[in-house]
C-alpha cells in the first residue's frame, strides 16, 4: 500500500500485532487449562476398595503413587524410587504440618508402602494415610 504525501510516494511498514496477541493468549489460556489433568495423571494406580473410605481434601497433602509397575510419583512427578527421601525431605520442609497420602496399586508390595509411610513419619509427616477407593463407587 502506497500513501502519497507532498507528491512522495512512502511505504506503510507498520505489523498489526493486535491479532498475534489474541492468539499468544488464547493459547496460553489453552496451556493452563490443560496443564492440570496432564500432570495428575502421570502413572495408573489400580487402588484397592474398602468398606468406610473417608473423603479427605487436597490442602497440604503429599500424594506418593506407587504403579503396579514400581514407578513412584510423588504429587505426579515421576521420581526413581532411590530419590524417594530426598523428595520428601525436600516437600515437609516447606510446611510444617504436612499429611502424606500413598496411592499404591493392589499388587504393589507391602514393603514399598511400609517404607514410604515410615519415611514421612521419619521426617516428621503430621497424618499419613493409604488411599482406597470406595466399594459403593464400583
Amino acid at each position: 500500500m502506497h500513501l502519497q504525501k507532498r507528491g512522495k510516494r512512502t511505504v506503510i511498514a507498520e505489523m498489526n500485532m493486535i491479532p498475534l496477541i489474541d492468539i499468544s493468549l488464547i493459547l496460553l489460556i489453552i496451556f493452563m487449562v490443560i496443564t492440570p489433568s496432564l500432570v495428575q495423571s502421570q502413572i495408573r494406580v489400580n487402588l484397592p476398595s474398602a468398606s468406610s473410605a473417608a473423603k479427605g481434601t487436597d490442602n497440604d497433602v503429599v500424594k506418593i503413587q506407587i504403579s503396579a509397575k514400581g514407578e513412584i510419583a510423588v504429587n505426579g512427578r515421576k521420581i526413581p524410587y532411590d530419590t524417594l527421601e530426598k523428595e520428601l525431605i525436600l516437600r515437609f520442609s516447606k510446611a510444617a504440618e504436612k499429611t502424606l497420602l500413598v496411592e499404591a496399586d493392589k499388587t504393589v508390595p507391602v514393603e514399598k508402602v511400609v517404607h514410604a509411610l515410615d519415611l514421612a513419619k521419619k521426617l516428621g509427616a503430621g497424618k499419613t494415610g493409604i488411599a482406597v477407593t470406595d466399594r459403593e463407587e464400583k
